[in-house]
């Protein structure tokens, strides 16, 4: 926050020793932070409604309007001009991205350095919202007394706005490149995976056609789970029916040679977890691990789940693993994306940890708060 957006809040409170107004600094904040959510949603009729309370309050103006490039959004205060004036009085800002004054029939306390220096009269200030360098939407605040401080805060509040619009485009561009992920893992639904698994079923239709019909059911609940549109998140228990169903149908396919076991505290199947986040995890225990015997072990760890996935087969080259997480992924994209949208929600400390050696099998542990975090990006 801008110490003259703390000033214009606190100029009749007592000063601190440090300069500012105490009480005024804690005021400028507090109001900041209830006006900091609504922006963070981005620059809409609804967010600029609910901010511009708020924003007016922070600059003590005798009213404001917030604009998009070509509409008022939300106003507040009395004797606005008709939206259409206001839209006129903000073109010159949109056009070349800085502050400008309203001409207006008020006097101007102090030197703003416009024409005519002190002896202009304005009605008001336009600040440009600006995203990325490209001028969204205007602030307008209009007073009956303009000054040169006026205008400094006006504009740095102006600044201010435009830093929470900011975070609103980063926040939903993380969104867009998460839905992105979960769009390319239920891509990764390897046609060869259908493909082995009818095959596998038919080869059952004459010879045991209960087996068939079981594994088509198992077949249809394992599709309609991972190729439904997805909630942000699910359960461990929901996950782990979607896992039993692949491993059914993997178990008819290969026979003997898979071996599987599930172990699971009863305490976690109520965490949410992301969607999908469990299943790469085991189809690339398979892929690595045939013929062998793969293991899911979820236990309570306090305020986490802690799930391992671990299977005695092959191994992987540990460059490779490096690889595949790294920056710039290559490769292995259930794992990469398992692995990036755990860091996305939880944090970079809960990416996947994978521990393997060519010949020495593969472990891949994850953590799960057990708590969804509030602001999850998906």
């Amino acid at each position: 926050m801008s110490a003259a957006a703390g000033y214009a809040l606190a100029r009749r409170t007592r000063p601190c020793r440090g300069g500012l107004p105490e009480e005024g600094t804690y005021l400028a904040l507090h109001v900041a932070g209830l006006a900091a959510p609504s922006l963070r949603a981005g620059l809409t009729r609804e967010s600029a409604r609910k901010a511009v309370r708020h924003l007016r309050t922070l600059l003590g103006t005798a009213a404001l309007a917030v604009t998009s490039t070509d509409r008022v959004l939300a106003r507040d205060g009395d004797n606005l001009p008709v939206d259409e004036e206001i839209l006129a009085g903000v073109r010159s800002a949109m056009t070349d991205g800085r502050p400008h004054l309203i001409p207006g029939d008020g006097p101007i306390s102090g030197s703003i350095g416009g024409p005519g220096g002190g002896a202009a009269t304005v009605a008001g200030v336009v600040v440009p919202l600006t995203v990325e360098g490209r001028v969204i939407g205007a602030l307008v605040a209009y007073d009956p007394l303009v000054s040169a401080s006026r205008v400094r805060t006006a504009t740095e509040v102006g600044r201010w706005v435009s830093g929470q619009l900011e975070l609103a485009e980063l926040d939903s561009s993380r969104r867009r490149a998460l839905e992105a992920e979960m769009r390319a893992l239920r891509a990764q639904i390897s046609p060869h995976f259908v493909y082995n698994s009818l095959t596998t079923i038919a080869s059952f239709v004459r010879t045991d056609p209960e087996r068939a019909r079981e594994l088509l059911l198992d077949f249809a609940d394992y599709t309609r789970y991972a190729l439904r549109r997805a909630r942000d998140f699910t359960t461990l228990a929901d996950e782990l029916s979607c896992v039993d169903r692949y491993l059914l149908l993997e178990r008819a396919r290969f026979g003997d040679r898979l071996r599987f076991t599930v172990q699971v505290a009863p305490e976690v199947l109520r965490v949410p977890v992301p969607f999908l986040c469990l299943q790469p995890l085991v189809e690339n225990a398979i892929k690595h691990g045939m013929p062998g015997e793969v293991r899911v072990v979820i236990e309570d760890a306090g305020p986490e789940a802690h799930i391992s996935v671990e299977d005695d087969g092959i191994g992987m080259d540990p460059e490779h693993v490096r690889a595949i997480l790294g920056e710039e992924p290559r490769g292995g994209i259930g794992l990469s994306n398992v692995d990036l949208r755990m860091r996305h929600i939880y944090g970079p400390e809960y990416g996947l940890v994978v521990r393997t050696a060519p010949g020495e099998g593969t472990r891949i542990q994850l953590r799960v708060p057990k708590i969804r975090p509030e602001d999850s990006p998906v």
